[in-house]
């Protein structure tokens, strides 16, 4: 029994001499960075769009306003600036009325102006900006109760 104890020890700090000695390797600044490594870090300091997913997202084509049912969402967006500190898109708001209730509402679309600002540093990855708040100008029609312009924050 004692050298079965004796064993799994011995075994046990093994293990966690490798651990650690891989963990110190793979954690020294620039051991492994590749060339593409360092760049996509470089291109991190603009801030990104985080998506119902939390994945990053860079002048996204589309995105998902009501992450948990899916009943707004800007698709078609065509960006024409992303800076440090505000971006701005045109696009269209597709929104379901819900009437008389979301699971058979109709999906109707809207022209808006899209500008994300407030950068901030994204909860999951601190060294990452992401946008703070976004904003949807309506350029004609509206879904009904919206005002001209609406502005949300967006999660962390």
């Amino acid at each position: 029994m004692r050298g079965h104890i004796t064993r799994t020890a011995a075994l046990l700090c093994a293990a966690l001499g490798l651990t650690a000695a891989m963990g110190t390797a793979s954690a020294a600044p620039g051991a492994s960075s590749s060339g593409a490594e360092r760049a996509a870090a470089r291109q991190t300091t603009l801030p990104v769009l985080v998506d119902c997913f939390w994945h990053p997202q860079k002048r996204p084509d589309a995105y998902i306003l009501a992450c948990g049912d899916g009943n707004s969402r800007l698709v078609r967006l065509k960006w024409d600036h992303w800076h440090a500190r505000s971006a701005r898109a045109t696009g269209v708001n597709v929104v379901n009325d819900c009437k008389p209730y979301c699971a058979v509402g109709t999906f109707h679309s809207y022209r808006v102006v899209v500008r994300l600002d407030r950068p901030r540093p994204w909860a999951k990855d601190p060294q990452v900006q992401r946008w703070g708040r976004i904003s949807l100008e309506y350029t004609g029609a509206r879904p009904e109760g919206f005002s001209r312009v609406m502005s949300y924050p967006l999660w962390d």
